[in-house]
């Protein structure tokens, strides 16, 4: 008996989502809860598993195709079809005697190298660097292309490699292809917007014409910080099996900030003001499909380790793509860091309905006056953007004064003063 695989559902109000590759072809067999396809919608990128295990006789649902909750993707009926499969791995007769006069024509097509079956950052990867994926070794399932394959392909500076050298590779992946030059690109390239790239344009587009927004600034002097981390940095990780990072003590600074100006971490509903009694921190991160803010749930009954913990957890599923809806909703506040990438100085857009996110940027050596002299310290500027609705300019200005005398003073954080 034949399954239909249908679009789960895919999250509060998310009704839609895009067909972005398909991990198995017709004819594939499949266990059951195997992942099957991928499905991107404006907030995550996730998989569909098979609902049972046989073998995928049907897609309905095309790589690039828009579908809602509940649709048709494609079928799975009972067994192995033996056509299908049988057909590309049972040998010729004469395979033995076959000379190479007798060779089928050689062709292009291999798992690594078709767009359909690569993973979406795997083909972004690969598009940016301007790569041939058929001359790259793939080490994935069935022959297909993993970012590691790429990264590695990439590090090992095979960019223009012979084809003695490319030939080898295909080779090692069963391929019998012919190496072509690769004809000169044009000079410009359309492709469709993803439903996160178009997700993050409106939710930005929504805060410039929803709030009032504003930023202040302020410097900090990260002298103490780092003092701390290097003192600690080997007892902190063997004990606890985490990096002790800046982002722990920026968001406990802010956690101390919002406690005492409870309105950079409330938002406007309607006609109301919510006044936020938790603070869930979002923690903004880039990655090869756009920014993605995860949600640090509970982050005032978190530890140092704890939070350190809970950033890496969420960075590397932001990475790998497994972040769900849920873990990326109702954050109260959001700490962006600029500073990863060499930012000097920004002006971070609101994360709404939030109506605060602070900025951190990188940490440069520079002379100031200190008791009427001049020394050189490590020093960050941080930027608060806040929705002026809500937000007075005295209490932006207290908010970040009161994050950097916690940055300043660790010992304030620890003692919640």
């Amino acid at each position: 008996m034949a399954m239909e695989i249908k679009v789960p559902i895919l999250g509060e109000s998310i009704s839609e989502a895009t067909v972005t590759t398909w991990l198995k072809s017709v004819g594939d067999v499949v266990a059951a809860d195997e992942p099957i396809l991928e499905l991107e919608t404006d907030k995550v990128t996730m998989e569909v598993n098979a609902p049972v295990a046989g073998t995928l006789t049907e897609i309905v649902a095309d790589a690039g195709a828009d579908v809602e909750v509940g649709a048709l993707l494609g079928m799975i009926g009972e067994g192995a079809v033996g056509s299908v499969s049988a057909t590309k791995l049972a040998p010729t007769p004469n395979a033995e005697r076959a000379t190479p006069a007798d060779k089928p024509t050689p062709t292009r097509e291999a798992p690594g190298g078709d767009d359909t079956s690569m993973p979406p950052s795997v083909r972004k990867l690969v598009e940016e660097n301007g790569l041939d994926p058929l001359l790259i070794p793939a080490t994935g399932k069935d022959g297909r292309l993993t970012k590691g394959d790429v990264l590695a392909f990439l590090s090992a500076g095979d960019l223009s490699a012979p084809a003695a050298v490319a030939q080898d590779a295909l080779v090692s992946r069963g391929q019998n292809v012919q190496i072509l030059s690769n004809p000169a690109g044009p000079r410009e390239e359309r492709v469709k917007i993803t439903r996160l790239r178009q997700r993050i344009a409106e939710r930005l587009k929504d805060a410039q014409d929803t709030a009032a927004m504003l930023t202040t600034f302020n410097e900090v002097d990260m002298s103490a910080v780092m003092e701390l981390r290097a003192q600690y940095r080997d007892t902190f990780e063997k004990a606890h099996g985490v990096r002790l990072g800046f982002m722990s003590f920026f968001v406990k600074s802010c956690i101390v900030a919002l406690r005492e100006l409870p309105a950079v971490n409330a938002e406007i509903d309607g006609d109301e003001l919510v006044y936020k009694n938790h603070y869930d921190i979002g923690v903004a991160v880039g990655t090869e499909n756009g920014l993605v803010v995860p949600v640090l749930r509970d982050a005032d009954q978190k530890s140092f380790a704890g939070v350190e913990q809970g950033i890496r957890e969420l960075g590397l599923k932001a990475r790998d793509g497994k972040l769900t809806i849920e873990e990326m909703m109702g954050g109260t506040f959001t700490i962006t860091n600029g500073g990863i990438y060499g930012s000097m100085l920004s002006t971070p857009i609101l994360n709404m309905p939030q109506s605060g996110i602070l900025g951190m940027h990188n940490i440069v050596e520079r002379p100031v006056a200190v008791n009427g002299e001049v020394v050189i310290k490590p020093m960050m500027y941080v930027a608060l953007s806040y929705d002026h609705r809500i937000i007075d300019g005295r209490e932006a200005v207290s908010f970040l004064v009161r994050v950097k005398e916690c940055i300043e003073d660790p010992q304030r954080i620890m003692l919640d003063m």
